[in-house]
């Protein structure tokens, strides 16, 4: 097998101009998100293969199939309903691994600490990183501290990398989407996204929300033994509407999701009526999208049933083919509308 990590070249669409700057909403996952990339990065750096624009990139040393990924946490406030920014560090980074079918081994940590912090804040958030380690099975290999001047940052921001096996019988890539396939999504859209705003903001439902970050690792593993699994992706920054679209466009193919089918917990769709948002949109940190095989979506489905962090998982579309890629809603009413990416920043700090 040769190295399924390449470069070659790449002609920036729309050129870089003096007055360009950088805006919030280009790290909210969406089109903006995509616009940096594609005009900045890609071209500087080099346009990876299309497996190492996944969640994780996979290299091929001495036969051995490694996966690779990195991640960096802002969230605002450090702590929020379900978890803090500890967890969602090493719980983000576990699933980044785990959406290309890896089996996560280790993973390293760097701090940016703001000078004043508590050294009780830090403890609590490096103890929440301790104990979601242990529950995904994975161990902190390395570290880094930096610590910079009052006003230098928000507090704490950490960065991470993970590294996994990944075995030769297991091809799961954005690209990989098929005709038919059968769409499966683990739970409940929007409970992270939702959770994190109501803490920063101070805003109070009628029952407890808590955000959803979970290792998502275990899940995968029981759903790869019990059927073919084309596609993985946790729907994170631009939530699940932002995550199809991109899987469309990677495998040049059309979703298409049925509105009664999708999962949204009643405080989550009264917070986004109140507030103008779409649940589709909405940041989820434990939550998995499957493109599986239709004849094997049944079963998939019953397994992930008798796992922790799949109890909710339900079937919200298929795959068809279509002149154009794109993702489209099966509206309760019988009407059909187009689910693009979202355009801007909705929701910022949110991971």
């Amino acid at each position: 097998m040769k190295d399924e990590f390449d470069f070659e070249g790449y002609t920036c669409p729309v050129p870089i101009k003096p007055n360009d700057t950088v805006v919030l909403g280009h790290g909210s996952g969406g089109r903006l998100s995509h616009d940096l990339i594609n005009r900045l990065f890609l071209p500087e750096l080099g346009k990876a293969a299309p497996r190492a624009l996944d969640d994780s990139a996979i290299v091929n040393i001495n036969g051995q199939r490694l996966a690779l990924t990195t991640d960096s946490h802002v969230v605002s406030p450090l702590f929020f309903p379900g978890g803090d920014i500890g967890r969602l560090a090493i719980c983000g980074t576990v699933n980044d691994l785990a959406m290309v079918g890896a089996k996560p081994i280790a993973l390293t940590c760097g701090f940016v600490i703001e000078e004043g912090l508590s050294f009780e804040i830090l403890q609590r958030v490096v103890q929440s990183m301790r104990d979601s380690a242990a529950e995904a099975g994975v161990y902190i290999a390395a570290g880094d501290t930096k610590v910079v001047q009052k006003g230098g940052a928000d507090k704490l921001f950490i960065n991470t990398a993970g590294i996994g096996f990944v075995e030769s019988t297991i091809n799961i890539s954005g690209a990989n989407a098929r005709v038919d396939d059968v769409i499966i999504i683990s739970g409940t859209l929007g409970d992270h996204g939702i959770a994190v705003m109501s803490a920063r903001e101070g805003l109070n439902f009628e029952t407890d929300l808590k955000s959803d970050v979970a290792p998502l690792n275990h899940l995968i593993a029981a759903m790869i033994q019990a059927g073919e699994i084309h596609v993985l992706r946790d729907p994170t920054r631009g939530g699940l509407a932002t995550t199809l679209n991109e899987i469309a466009i990677q495998s040049n193919l059309t979703v298409e999701l049925q509105e009664t089918a999708l999962p949204v917990k009643p405080q989550v769709h009264a917070a986004c009526e109140m507030l103008g948002f779409d649940p589709l949109y909405v940041a989820n940190e434990g939550k998995l999208v499957a493109f599986v095989k239709a004849e094997d979506a049944e079963k998939i489905l019953s397994v992930m049933h008798q796992t922790r962090y799949g109890e909710e998982a339900v079937i919200i579309g298929k795959v068809v083919q279509t002149k154009n890629p794109h993702v489209r809603l099966r509206t309760a009413i019988g009407g059909t509308r187009l689910i693009d990416m979202l355009p801007g920043e909705m929701l910022p700090r949110i991971c």
